[in-house]
């Protein structure tokens, strides 16, 4: 579904400054991968998924997404198949547009909307439908603005905005670092339903080395713009936070234990 090859992304190139932030990475994730990413503070990880999204041209290497090299697409471009969470829960919304109206941006994203003016009644009645999942009431609160919504339902909406658009790639950078415990719990469970019944091609940057141990399917530890560590199965179900930091040595200035 994802093959990196090779990428390589380096930051002020020829100066004093100059930091390689990505180093030849290379990595492949099957459909419906669930891969959780941890390391320092510039290890790489939100470098590399601005690099899948987009944001930032890598210098070398390739990037195929479900078997169509995306390597040169612009941003906006790549945006149709791919879906981003970011840690601010401000970002993910338009603050002043309404929960459904909120909702319209994303479903026609990738949904051929004609001349149809405003929302349809089959829209709205989706949009019902699929909000009451997230079991927050948001679906009978569709003609509110999104700036009314507390941290963790303005997140749990961003997400089902990125998933309704029916990516082929889902990228979570933190995105419940700034939300309270059960906000981020709920929101974790989320990630998990959505990456699960939409069979998402999934990779989530957390701090949290419990909760990369816990969710999803692979974790990946990233150093110095490489890939360090990638486990699954038997060995990820015994992998222990406490082992993780004694055998790579990790900065645990802020991940938890």
């Amino acid at each position: 579904m994802l093959t990196v090859e090779n990428m390589q992304k380096t930051f002020g190139r020829g100066t004093i400054n100059e930091k390689i932030a990505i180093n030849k990475l290379n990595l492949h994730l099957q459909p419906g991968d669930f891969v959780t990413i941890i390391g320092s503070n510039g290890a790489g990880k939100s470098t590399l998924m601005n690099c899948l999204s987009g944001v930032f041209p890598i210098d070398s290497g390739k990037v195929i997404l479900d078997g169509i090299d995306i390597t040169k697409r612009p941003e906006f471009k790549r945006s149709k198949m791919i879906g981003r969470v970011f840690q601010d829960p401000l970002k993910g919304t338009a603050f002043d547009m309404t929960i459904e109206e909120n909702l319209s941006i994303a479903y026609n994203k990738n949904h051929f909307h004609g001349l149809q003016a405003g929302i349809s009644k089959n829209q709205r009645e989706l949009f019902r439908e699929k909000l009451s999942l997230l079991g927050m009431g948001l679906e009978d609160r569709m003609k509110q603005k999104a700036r009314l919504l507390s941290g963790g339902q303005r997140q749990a909406l961003t997400l089902f905005m990125a998933v309704m658009s029916n990516p082929k790639l889902l990228l979570l950078d933190e995105h419940t670092a700034a939300l309270d415990p059960s906000a981020a719990a709920k929101v974790l469970e989320l990630t998990d339903y959505f990456s699960k019944e939409e069979k998402l091609c999934t990779m989530m940057i957390t701090h949290n080395m419990k909760a990369a141990l816990e969710h999803g399917n692979r974790t990946i530890l990233m150093q110095e713009g490489q890939i360090v560590m990638d486990i699954s199965g038997e060995k990820r179900r015994e992998m222990t936070v406490e082992k993780l930091i004694a055998q790579f040595e990790i900065d645990n200035d802020r991940m938890l234990l």
